[in-house]
């Protein structure tokens, strides 16, 4: 089968008492990676790679998120 469907995208999750979405940039290459920051800890674990506004679409999307704040 050549062409096969596309499987539906199901919601991703994450503890919003735990995690807080962040959008990390570069100050120098502005380059921008979407993740989620612990926020005990500060740690930051990347989820994908912001190459446009469509990748920032999705990433909001994917996991149910509206506003999330960038960090340079």
């Amino acid at each position: 089968m050549l062409f096969a469907k596309k499987k539906a995208q199901e919601k991703k999750s994450y503890d919003p008492a735990r995690w807080k979405p962040v959008i990390r940039c570069s100050i120098c290459t502005g380059e921008m990676a979407a993740g989620f920051k612990e926020t005990a800890t500060g740690r930051f674990e990347e989820v994908m790679l912001i190459r446009n506004d469509r990748d920032l679409e999705r990433f909001e999307k994917e996991y149910g998120v509206e506003n999330v704040t960038k960090e340079y």
